[in-house]
């Protein structure tokens, strides 16, 4: 096999006579485990008693013929540099012996990613973003990045964060929404991972005050049904990439995912109230659900064989004011996808008539001269477009059957969280 160097931390280390045994975390899922042997590699063995835990380190070795370790890959060191060692005992375990608290796993993310658990869960992250690319990039989309300062929000100004710029007012971006769709005016298919920020004061396991999306428009669209495709095999393509390519990673995290069944359900907003009415739940027709229905409607969907599944249709009084309605003027081409109860991604098919936006934003209660930019874009041939917000940790969340969103993301910003 050949002298390999690899680098990492010691997160185990364990003496048994003669012999030390030192698991170190590197890039991979799975530590590499050293076996040093007094009489086979006496000055390695002498520095392996002196190093512990925490210790920043690289080694060269070969894998060992005979490899005893149910852990992880296990080398015979030839050499071994010490970079750094620590100077007070870890905050933490990193090996995953003693459970902390979310709000320590939170605190010491950086720290913990030397855990093969904690780092499973971010490789697997990065598989996502990595088969989203590949994804898009198959089927004819360009990345682009937009504004995350912006002088208007895409869904109004209740959930904004207001920030001092220069001598004007703005605000952190809640969603590239209105600058995907302008681009619909130079571009047929854009998408862009971005930063989401949102002014929610809410507290609950499925909210962030700053997280990660995969937004998407396409443009020349026959319906809203094509937007509903290209999610739907967007998803399916995540999830069999990591399928594939994450094997180790979820078999440490006990993660049960499976290939999503197609076509996934398009249910209805009116069909989705009816059926939880009739479970007992009062549901407003001329509002978004909450979080509690839609858990109540994922426990339904389950049982009859559907985790994914589209709401499609729901109502103008619901809604943004770029959503292109129905001929009655009730409903739009708005959908939301649930993953088990969970909202994962939301979008739909764009109102692309200017004059038609122009009566939705102020029938809204909201300023056209505050959207002249945007509205501008729809002056000169804008085609029929639709897309789509998908939500990183969401998804992640769902995948790896995670408690708590705060799990899906490396660090945290909610209401009590500013650092680190």
């Amino acid at each position: 096999m050949g002298l390999k160097r690899i680098c990492g931390w010691i997160i185990r280390k364990k003496s048994i006579g003669r012999i030390i045994i030192i698991e170190v975390s590197s890039d991979s899922v799975k530590p590499s485990v050293l076996v040093l042997k007094e009489e086979r590699e006496p000055e390695l063995f002498k520095l392996g008693m002196e190093i512990d835990i925490g210790t920043a380190l690289c080694f060269e070795g070969e894998e060992a013929p005979e490899q005893r370790s149910a852990r992880g890959v296990e080398y015979i060191a030839r050499k071994i540099e010490v970079y750094a060692k620590p100077i007070e005992p870890l905050p933490v375990d990193t090996m995953g012996k003693v459970p902390a608290l979310l709000d320590t796993r939170i605190k010491y993310r950086w720290l913990l990613v030397r855990n093969p658990v904690e780092k499973a869960i971010f490789i697997i992250r990065n598989s996502l973003l990595n088969a989203a690319r590949e994804y898009f990039s198959k089927n004819g989309f360009i990345e682009v990045q937009t504004p995350k300062i912006v002088a208007a929000g895409a869904e109004g100004g209740a959930t904004l964060f207001k920030i001092q710029y220069f001598e004007n007012d703005a605000y952190l971006s809640q969603s590239p929404q209105l600058f995907k769709q302008m681009l619909m005016a130079g571009f047929t298919r854009v998408y862009e991972i971005t930063p989401y920020f949102r002014a929610e004061k809410y507290n609950t396991t499925r909210h962030l005050n700053e997280s990660w999306g995969i937004d998407v428009e396409q443009g020349f669209i026959n319906s809203v049904e094509d937007v509903l495709q290209t999610l739907e095999n967007l998803i399916t393509y995540i999830i069999e990439y990591v399928l594939k390519n994450n094997k180790e990673e979820l078999e440490i995290l006990g993660a049960t995912l499976k290939k999503p069944s197609s076509p996934f359900k398009r249910l209805k907003f009116q069909e989705a109230v009816d059926i939880l009415r009739s479970e007992g739940l009062e549901i407003s027709e001329a509002e978004d659900l909450s979080d509690y229905a839609e858990k109540k409607l994922g426990e339904i969907m389950t049982e009859k064989g559907y985790e994914l599944y589209f709401i499609v249709g729901f109502p103008w009084a619901s809604t943004g004011f770029y959503y292109m309605r129905d001929e009655d003027g009730v409903y739009t081409r708005k959908f939301d996808l649930d993953y088990s109860g969970l909202e994962i991604a939301s979008g739909g098919q764009r109102e692309h008539r200017y004059e038609k936006l122009l009566k939705a934003l102020r029938e809204k209660g909201l300023n056209p001269e505050n959207f002249s930019f945007y509205l501008e874009a729809f002056k000169y041939g804008m085609p029929p477009h639709g897309g789509f917000g998908l939500g990183v940790e969401r998804l992640l969340m769902r995948m790896l059957n995670l408690e708590n969103v705060r799990e899906a993301i490396l660090f945290v910003r909610d209401r009590t969280r500013l650092v680190p």
